[in-house]
């Protein structure tokens, strides 16, 4: 099966982001393991020394080193943790971005158009901040602290067996306790961000419609809805305040009450109770260590949980966009350059299913013809260039480029046949050059100069303090000179093909008749198809769209 028609899901871009960064992977495996072996050394030593101190033995230096040593060590794998997991974070967003860039471009011309921009760009930036934030501070950082608290009532069973049975008992309690903290600091959070979201919104409906406001004298109204708003986002603070502020003390209150309830068994003289509780000083040091630390990681794993569920929302939208049905490729196909350069034969087509915009359509346009599309607004003239650019397939008949379907083309062969003008230019970020070439490197600075000379802009060009490698900014242009810079991207490549859709459209009269100066140079030598809202002498042939046969 072709590659391209493969199942991709975020778990195949991090398996291939695993596999391609095995050192980091396994440098994340270690580490974590290290970290978690390494906290667990510390009170055993300290242990060690007060039993040493109690049985009346000599204190060694070896035994605080080994104690710094290894509380050092534990430190050091801890930060190195952190940063392998942002290193890895990053190659996974990276890579991830780069497979939602390829897929959009794969994606059929009209699954783009019902795409909402802002639902895309979504995608792209907080959806896959989370699947970042999954693996750095969800379910890798999960499994550390399972593992930590694993360890720790492992050590703790050899050292007080009902210590172990206590915590085992009051564990599920806590986790649970603090889960319901955390999930009603977040409801209350949310109900902070939307009572703050709808009181700003108010501030400027309130400037649009000042007029009317004052006319009918509703000041009071929109003072009391504001009102409103500020009033339900301090209680939602003072909701996660009060949740925040009750957490730690119950956590220091059960603290302290199981290593005062540990001590007090420990020092009970019933042999039954010492048989679970017993302990030296040493181990006693130890065990309240153990229970300070074992806390900590509990509240991680509730933070953990709520930031994978976040996160669970964001890999769906990701998946599901990744699994939409991509455009699919046509066989590629020989020029002829006997055939008309624009033929359709017999060609329906519509955007929605049961509707057509185009009916029957029969046109050609041979090579070095000016042509002019002419019909009423929303007659298909626009639709006529998404089908001779190969954007959309038409429902019947056939479209040719020189006897090739143009979605059989491939990029240097789209470039080289299409140039196309559209009504506003649509820069890219970059210099006037990366404007002109679209970072093409196989248009040449000789084809770069004589695009711009062909649209009358070489001049403005070379009175820009870097001329050609001047960065690109709003300012640096007037709106005719940026249509004139389209003008000079179209036919950079020296394209058979120029397709003009209402370029002069929105210019002044004047800014117009340079535009139009320009274009009477770019089009020598070309064959032009055109949509124009003004038809003269010099507008070709016209071609009537959406008129019936």
């Amino acid at each position: 099966m072709n590659d391209r028609k493969k199942a991709v899901h975020v778990g195949t871009v991090v398996l291939e982001t695993v596999k391609g960064h095995l050192w980091l992977s396994l440098t994340i495996l270690a580490v974590v393991a290290g970290a978690v072996g390494a906290a667990l050394v510390p009170p055993l030593v300290l242990g060690r020394i007060v039993d040493g101190l109690t049985a009346g033995e000599g204190l060694t230096l070896r035994l605080p080193l080994w104690y710094l040593a290894f509380t050092a060590l534990a430190g050091g794998l801890e930060s190195a943790r952190e940063s392998a997991l942002t290193v890895f974070g990053q190659k996974t967003t990276h890579a991830l971005r780069s497979r939602l860039m390829e897929k959009e471009g794969r994606l059929p011309a009209d699954e783009l158009n019902r795409q909402e921009p802002g639902a895309l760009v979504s995608r792209f930036v907080g959806d896959v901040d989370t699947v970042e934030t999954l693996f750095t501070a969800g379910i890798i950082s999960m499994a550390a602290d399972a593992c930590r608290i694993l360890s720790i009532l492992i050590v703790v069973w050899q050292c007080s067996r009902g210590l172990a049975y206590l915590l085992l008992a009051l564990l599920p309690v806590l986790f649970l306790f603090t889960r319901f903290v955390q999930k009603r600091m977040l409801h209350n959070q949310l109900k902070n961000r939307k009572a703050v979201s709808r009181a700003s919104g108010y501030v400027p409906e309130t400037v649009r419609n000042l007029r009317t406001i004052r006319t009918l004298g509703k000041e009071t109204y929109m003072e009391t809805r504001y009102d409103g708003a500020l009033g339900e986002s301090y209680r939602a603070i003072e909701g996660t305040n009060f949740y925040d502020a009750l957490y730690s003390p119950v956590i220091l209150t059960v603290n302290a009450a199981v290593v005062g309830a540990v001590m007090l068994l420990s020092a009970s003289g019933d042999p039954a109770v010492l048989t679970l509780f017993g302990m030296t000083a040493g181990t006693a040091v130890t065990v309240m260590n153990y229970i300070s630390q074992i806390f900590s990681p509990l509240e991680s794993l509730g933070m953990e949980i709520q930031t994978i569920q976040s996160a669970v929302a964001g890999v769906r939208r990701i998946n599901d966009f990744l699994a939409q049905p991509e455009q699919e490729p046509v066989a590629p196909e020989t020029e002829n350059p006997a055939a008309p350069m624009v033929e359709l034969r017999d060609v329906d087509f519509g955007y929605e299913a049961g509707q057509n915009v185009l009916h029957h359509l029969n046109m050609e346009i041979r090579e070095g013809e000016l042509a002019t599309l002419s019909g009423r607004t929303g007659a298909g003239k626009s639709t006529v260039f998404k089908l001779v650019l190969g954007l959309y397939a038409p429902r019947r008949g056939t479209v040719r480029i020189q006897g090739v379907d143009p979605r059989s083309l491939t990029g240097p062969q789209r470039r080289a046949l299409y140039g196309y003008v559209e009504q506003r230019f649509h820069p890219v970020p970059g210099t006037v050059r990366d404007q002109i070439t679209l970072y093409d490197d196989t248009i040449t600075e000789g084809q770069v100069r004589r695009a711009a000379e062909l649209a009358g802009l070489a001049e403005a060009i070379g009175a820009l303090p870097q001329g050609y490698d001047t960065p690109c900014t709003p300012d640096i242009f007037s709106q005719g000179q940026w249509q004139l810079l389209s003008i000079a991207r179209a036919v950079a490549a020296d394209p058979k093909l120029l397709l003009l859709d209402e370029i002069t459209a929105n210019l002044d009269a004047e800014t117009e008749r340079a535009v139009l100066r320009a274009l009477k140079r770019a089009a020598a030598d070309r064959t032009v198809l055109s949509i124009s809202h003004r038809v003269g002498a010099d507008t070709g042939r016209l071609i009537p769209i959406g008129e019936e046969p």
